[in-house]
């Protein structure tokens, strides 16, 4: 039998196979087992030489062969994929070893546009590595085919598209990761002053702490030196000194000139938080608050500080003797 003969039916059913190629071409056809999803042209390397058209396999095989799995690869649709096992492969090689056969070249003019179809697909897939493979199917079958020159370009095109998006994904990553860095150390140093800041009213509060006790240990003082100097009182007067020195203090009561109110927390003023805090106070001869401490305060070390920052600014009519008493602050948002 002629390979004419055996090829006569093949070109019979080609048209039917183009309708159902192109039918498959629309969906995701097989990909070679050697062919790999492309890699963006930077990482991929640059002079990589080309696999050759024909497997070394399928040129291994002799004419009878290559005819039968040739027919076997068409009806069963695998024109061009998979690598290896494919009709394009196999009427490659039979050219090859039968180069004046009209068939073969006939068959390979006809499985040229699937092959073709095939090559811009994966192209638009950035499948590089399947259309670099079509494409030297094309042109082992045909170097001077019109589509070539602009097959190739496409490849090369769309490879250093995909090259550039990479060096842009990277650049993008690591503008958003220095953005990501800075804000962590703008975070981190805005903990520290504020930790600063923290530190610095510590200090503040305890030194006013400091000068409280102090305070309260000079009015002690003074009033242990005040009763030194006093003068004795008689055995026999004992029982009536205190009797007479009550309606002493009866007799001039503090009368206050000026009491300005505490400043309000901002932290309590914006949590809505009130309370009070019972303050002891100790007045001068002057009228001036020499002394004064916190007795109780409630809820705790909240109003303190203003409580008696705002007491010691308070002012009385003067008085014949220091006099020590208490008052009760309130703290009321509304």
């Amino acid at each position: 039998m002629s390979l004419a003969r055996i090829h006569r039916p093949s070109r019979r059913v080609l048209p039917l196979l183009l309708l159902l190629a192109v039918a498959a071409c629309s969906k995701d056809e097989p990909a070679a087992p050697s062919a790999t999803p492309a890699q963006p042209a930077a990482t991929a390397p640059a002079a990589t030489p080309p696999a050759p058209a024909v497997s070394a396999e399928v040129q291994a095989m002799n004419v009878d062969q290559l005819r039968e799995s040739a027919t076997n690869a068409l009806r069963e649709n695998r024109i061009y994929a998979p690598g290896g096992n494919n009709a394009m492969e196999y009427y490659l090689a039979l050219r090859d070893k039968l180069p004046n056969d009209a068939g073969v070249a006939s068959a390979l003019t006809d499985l040229m546009p699937y092959t073709l179809i095939a090559a811009e697909q994966s192209i638009a897939r950035e499948e590089f590595a399947e259309a670099q493979r079509l494409s030297t199917l094309i042109e082992k079958a045909d170097p001077n085919a019109p589509a070539l020159p602009r097959l190739k370009q496409s490849i090369a095109t769309a490879q250093q598209a995909v090259a550039q998006r990479a060096v842009t994904d990277e650049a993008k990553t690591q503008a958003e990761q220095e953005t990501r860095v800075k804000e962590q150390q703008r975070l981190a140093q805005q903990a520290e002053q504020q930790k600063a800041a923290e530190a610095v009213a510590a200090q503040q509060l305890a030194q006013q702490e400091a000068a409280r006790v102090e305070a309260e240990r000079q009015a002690a003082a003074q009033r242990e030196r005040e009763a030194a100097n006093r003068p004795a009182t008689p055995a026999g007067n004992t029982a009536s000194a205190p009797a007479a020195a009550r309606p002493t203090a009866a007799a001039q009561p503090l009368r206050a000139v000026s009491t300005p109110a505490p400043r309000y927390p901002p932290d309590a003023l914006r949590s809505g938080t009130s309370g009070e805090v019972l303050v002891e106070l100790t007045v001068g001869t002057d009228g001036s608050v020499t002394a004064a401490r916190v007795v109780r305060a409630t809820p705790a070390r909240v109003f303190d500080r203003e409580a008696l920052n705002a007491v010691r600014r308070w002012k009385f009519e003067p008085v014949d003797a220091p006099i020590t008493t208490r008052r009760t602050i309130g703290f009321n948002p509304g």
